[in-house]
């Protein structure tokens, strides 16, 4: 799959490119040379890695390099990073297995238990886009899906409200605001009042979520704000780490 994307943005290159890849925040020394190995034999020259909530926060517009504290929650499709950023590095960071996919995996689980019907993950997808809230709605807003009867073995039609997607998907949502309070709990005060005044940074496309904000700015009594391009954010901060790679050749890893 890497040889491909390097094809397919090199073309056939005479040069090997150098990449840089996004790692989880609490990634191991076995899994981050386990990326680099991946990597090179795939055709780059040279490897560095740099932790998605680093990234993140390039791609949002914050400035790193100041010494003042900047916090950036990024939800993506397999894991939620949570990250403190000062001087162009992590202060105090967490990263867990919550984020979109999960989202879809309890609102299966919970189709199929209260309403005794499977469904797969794209319709499950759908209604976490369309309908699907961690946060009460003003408006019950509702939506038909098809999947089957775990009775009948037969397709069935159903329609489903948002205010069910709220109790499906209040679980893992709060997994997530648990681990934000407890980055807080860890990080020094001084950057903490940073955070209360500047607020909290959301990234990824999980956080499109309808009310997670709310949820979050709710639970730690800080500003909520989610950056503008929120599902390219790391993928653009990726391009600007490596295009200023002599600012970063300290903060990335090799």
């Amino acid at each position: 799959m890497l040889k491909h994307f390097i094809n397919k943005v090199c073309g056939k290159f005479i040069f090997a490119p150098r990449i840089m890849i996004c790692i989880p925040s609490q990634v191991t020394e076995v899994e981050k040379k386990a990326v680099i190995d991946a990597a090179t034999q795939a055709g780059a020259r040279k490897v560095y890695l740099i932790e998605e909530p680093i990234a993140a926060a390039i791609g949002a517009g914050i400035d790193i390099s100041k010494p003042c504290g900047n916090m950036v929650v990024d939800i993506g499709g397999g894991t939620t990073d949570i990250a403190v950023i000062s001087l162009g590095g992590s202060v105090v960071n967490t990263s867990l297995k919550v984020a979109g996919d999960k989202f879809d995996e309890y609102i299966v689980k919970y189709i199929k238990k209260k309403h005794n019907i499977m469904i797969g993950e794209r319709t499950a997808e759908d209604l976490k886009v369309n309908i699907g809230c961690v946060y009460p709605k003003i408006q019950d807003t509702e939506m038909d899906i098809r999947g089957r009867d775990l009775v009948t073995g037969l397709p069935k039609t159903l329609t489903v409200h948002s205010s069910e997607m709220l109790e499906a998907l209040l679980e893992p949502a709060m997994m997530i605001v648990d681990a934000v309070h407890s980055v807080l709990e860890r990080t020094p005060p001084e950057l903490s009042a940073d955070i209360s005044d500047k607020g909290i940074y959301m990234t990824g496309g999980g956080c499109l979520v309808d009310g997670l904000d709310k949820l979050l700015q709710e639970k730690t009594g800080i500003n909520v704000m989610i950056a503008q391009d929120t599902v390219s954010c790391v993928a653009l901060g990726t391009g600007k780490a490596l295009e200023n790679l002599d600012v970063l050749e300290g903060k990335t890893t090799r």
